[in-house]
């Protein structure tokens, strides 16, 4: 593991992958091998080249845990220090991630576990910008048109891409923010699908940082080959 420099904050990243993967007709994205090693190893493994990550929890399903240790030791992912079971929801299961991380963490940086192909050079822009704001993201221009349709199926209107970004992970927020949100989201009992999100409900700004086209995330059997060739540097 890398030294942590004790001039800078301490980062820890939560890896959320306790889905049920149920856009994936029953396999197990997180053990789908890309490249020969499986999704979920291969995201912690860019955690673990980070410059500026110190260490890193695991949410995910409470069968998998033993396989995912294996797997963790095999691969040497030595930043792991908790696998922690998650909740009914991706918010509920982020909880359990804080829950878990160190006392004296100061930036949280909260990453899907099925998005692989993402980089340590983002992972620690992310990290750097959110030091200087609080709340940080990477986005990518949208790409297509985008229409709205009404009841009847029927285009009501073509909204202008200008100003519109698909929002990516890791998400990295300052911890007490962060804690404060999740307090606020849980007297009110609100669930939100993105971290952004949840920062958002207290008024905190989230700023954004260039994404990777190639940071995709695996959703659908489709992604898989996808996100092969990408590995191996083919056009796609």
């Amino acid at each position: 593991m890398k030294k942590r420099k004790e001039s800078r904050p301490i980062v820890c990243a939560i890896v959320v992958a306790a889905g049920t993967s149920s856009r994936m007709g029953g396999i197990d994205k997180q053990s789908l091998l890309i490249g020969g090693v499986p999704v979920l190893v291969r995201t912690l493994l860019a955690f673990e080249e980070s410059q500026l990550v110190d260490e890193v929890v695991v949410v995910t399903q409470q069968e998998k845990i033993p396989d995912l240790a294996r797997q963790i030791r095999e691969f040497e992912c030595g930043k792991v220090t908790q696998l922690v079971c998650g909740g009914q929801t991706r918010q509920q299961s982020v909880a359990c991630g804080v829950r878990a991380c160190r006392e004296d963490v100061q930036y949280y940086a909260i990453h899907d576990g099925a998005r692989p192909l993402v980089t340590p050079g983002c992972i620690d822009r992310c990290i750097e910008d959110a030091w200087e704001t609080g709340a940080s993201f990477p986005g990518i221009p949208l790409q297509d048109t985008i229409k709205r349709i009404d009841e009847e199926g029927f285009v009501a209107s073509t909204p202008s891409r200008q100003g519109i970004f698909c929002t990516q992970t890791p998400q990295v927020f300052s911890a007490p923010e962060y804690q404060k949100a999740m307090a606020l989201a849980a007297r009110e009992r609100r669930e939100y699908t993105d971290d952004c999100q949840l920062m958002e409900s207290i008024g905190h700004r989230v700023h954004m940082v260039p994404g990777e086209v190639t940071n995709l995330k695996i959703t659908t059997p489709q992604d898989v080959p996808l996100a092969q060739a990408i590995l191996m540097g083919e056009d796609f």
